[in-house]
């Protein structure tokens, strides 16, 4: 286990907010996880995949989004989505004074979608991101397509979806991931909705530890 300690940094507006898991044995690089619209930075998920790369030698910030900083529960305004960027900025600028390697970003669904709109903008800014079940599109209305931005992507991405995700299947993942103009993966797990099987009395114990030697597998073959 690495036990993940309370962060907070005020200094910054938006502030950055969360849990920092240090590793045993860093290896110089950083990841950043934020959370989906309904939870926060206490998902078994984030919890689960801060200590896998911890335990792999990464720094690791769980990061709350602003909106959920401003309310404990309920959904992001579609309005201030720029803010909650803005935040994922911040705790890079944060994490780039902790550490001398390379920074990824992650995401689970609306986190992980405010993390390509970012990182399209703004090209270079991170090494790679890791989306966890991007929402393609709302639950039953695969008209209304989440892809604008993708051809202005140009950040190396591994996407983790499952096949039970109502949120975009992986036949529709995989179409829309052509827009996207650099190295990509879909990672499809089987059987799994759009928690990746983390809403359950019983979690995915192995999960986490396959999503993380796959997203080390995927970076490090830069050429590939």
């Amino acid at each position: 286990m690495h036990a993940a300690t309370t962060f907070s940094d005020d200094s910054l507006n938006p502030a950055v907010r969360g849990f920092l898991h240090s590793a045993e044995n860093p290896n110089g690089d950083a990841l950043i996880l934020t959370h989906g619209a309904g939870s926060n930075s206490t998902a078994p998920l984030l919890v689960a995949l801060g200590e896998a790369f911890a335990g792999h030698g990464y720094v690791v910030l769980r990061s709350d989004l602003p909106f959920r900083q401003e309310r404990p529960t309920g959904p992001p305004f579609p309005g201030n989505a720029e803010r909650d960027r803005a935040g994922l900025r911040n705790a890079l600028a944060v994490l780039r004074k902790k550490v001398p390697g390379r920074i990824f970003l992650g995401g689970h669904s609306y986190g992980g979608r405010q993390a390509t709109m970012l990182c399209a903008a703004e090209p270079g800014l991170v090494s790679g991101l890791l989306l966890l079940s991007y929402p393609l599109h709302p639950p039953r209305k695969p008209e209304q397509l989440r892809i604008q931005h993708l051809p202005n992507l140009r950040t190396p991405s591994l996407f983790v979806h499952g096949t039970r995700d109502p949120f975009g299947s992986v036949e529709e993942m995989a179409k829309a991931l052509q827009l996207i103009p650099a190295k990509i993966e879909l990672m499809k797990l089987e059987g799994v909705g759009h928690d990746l099987g983390f809403k359950g009395k019983t979690e995915p114990k192995e999960l986490p530890g396959k999503i993380a030697l796959r997203t080390l597998e995927f970076f490090e073959d830069r050429q590939g």
